[in-house]
């Protein structure tokens, strides 16, 4: 029996896996079962910040899990404190909660905006704005914060407390507007979402509406976050200055890790028992994210993806069934003008390129230190594809 059927087997059946067998790769190349090389251009969904088998990242992981791999949030570790301290030391943030995922992160941000509310207001002011299109996580607050119907099937009865706005219509958030809101919680890119880009005025004036209600401004960078988008958070790009942030996939590394960052006015909100986490701050995972924030932070990493960009944005913009490009930094949508999303992924993964899609677009999002070589081959493969004549 093959690995695929085994999967189908043992396996609970929630997802539609390509017909890959990855078993190990180096730099922005993975390797299949039978040897063939492929360039990543998904980097599991923006979580192998930097490629697979880095070495410095493979060797603090590999040194820690030799010395301690696990106590507890009962006892102190270095790692965490080390992690959590790169991230307050080069963010807006006072304190830092480690979770296990986005989902978490976006768990502890919504317990943490209800908690402000009710200490300072009393009951009745906790329900938080979100938007159409959005994409939180499958914990069931953050599936409902999710604002996307498809996802509000199956599992009734979801949460209270959640209303969906229109992106980029500072009207529709103002229409519901009242004394029950306690945050509006935002995604800088929508990435499941189909890639799509919040307009800087937009965010400005959610960002004015959150300072005179006293509403709680939460930022969703599972995705965008640590680097993807060019600056360390996106929020950077915005100039404005969110109360929560959350964080997840390329802050690991490839290690599964969340980080809710709290801001001034949060940062002692949540006290003891009022939440917590088993894995949370794990000594291995946070000796890798070690490595990525110092990656991040102390190289031309940052700089590297606005080159990156400009190039894969100069070699798209030729191709005629480009219709248009959405994102920032190595966070990628490209809009077709007659071909599916789906097929040209399928296409590209048989010719050696892994991409995502997200709704109707191919969806990049490459390493952050992918090498141009990798990169250049990469782009041949896609823009091959988009200029096939034949119908896929």
């Amino acid at each position: 029996m093959d690995i695929k059927q085994k999967d189908k087997n043992y396996i609970a059946n929630t997802y539609n896996r390509s017909d890959l067998v990855i078993v190990g790769g180096s730099g922005s190349t993975c390797v299949d079962l039978c040897g063939r090389e492929l360039i990543d251009f998904g980097s599991g969904i923006g979580v192998n910040s930097l490629g697979y088998a880095d070495k410095e990242w493979s060797s603090a992981i590999s040194n820690q899990s030799s010395m301690l791999q696990h106590t507890s949030n009962l006892y102190y570790t270095l790692p965490c404190v080390e992690v959590a301290e790169l991230l307050v030391e080069n963010t807006y943030c006072k304190k830092v909660f480690f979770a296990n995922s986005g989902a978490e992160s976006v768990e502890c941000a919504i317990k943490t905006a209800r908690k402000y509310s009710y200490d300072k207001y009393g009951k009745g002011r906790n329900t938080i704005i979100t938007l159409k299109g959005s994409f939180h996580g499958r914990t069931m607050s953050a599936l409902t914060a999710t604002g996307q119907d498809v996802f509000h099937d199956f599992f009734f009865p979801f949460d209270s407390g959640f209303l969906y706005a229109e992106p980029n219509n500072i009207y529709s958030i103002a229409s519901m507007l009242n004394d029950s809101i306690c945050a509006i919680m935002i995604e800088l890119v929508q990435g499941e979402g189909g890639v799509n880009v919040l307009d800087y005025e937009y965010v400005q004036a959610i960002s004015s509406i959150c300072k005179d209600c006293d509403m709680l401004l939460i930022v969703d960078e599972v995705q965008t976050g640590i680097g993807r988008t060019g600056t360390l958070l996106a929020s950077e790009q915005y100039d404005m200055t969110p109360d929560i942030t959350t964080l997840a996939k390329g802050l690991g590394g490839g290690l599964p890790i969340g980080a809710c960052l709290l801001g001034d006015k949060v940062e002692d909100t949540l006290g003891y028992s009022h939440h917590g986490t088993t894995y949370g701050g794990n000594p291995i995972v946070c000796s890798g994210a070690k490595v990525v924030l110092e990656r991040v932070l102390n190289t031309d990493l940052l700089a590297d993806v606005k080159v990156k960009r400009d190039y894969i944005n100069s070699r798209l913009a030729r191709v005629t069934e480009v219709k248009n490009i959405t994102g920032l930094g190595l966070m990628i949508g490209v809009e077709l003008t007659s071909k599916q999303a789906s097929n040209v992924a399928k296409a590209c993964l048989d010719k050696g390129l892994i991409v995502l899609t997200a709704k109707d677009k191919i969806r990049l999002l490459p390493p952050l230190n992918i090498s141009m070589a990798e990169l250049e081959i990469g782009m041949d493969i896609l823009v091959d594809v988009l200029e096939n004549k034949e119908k896929i």
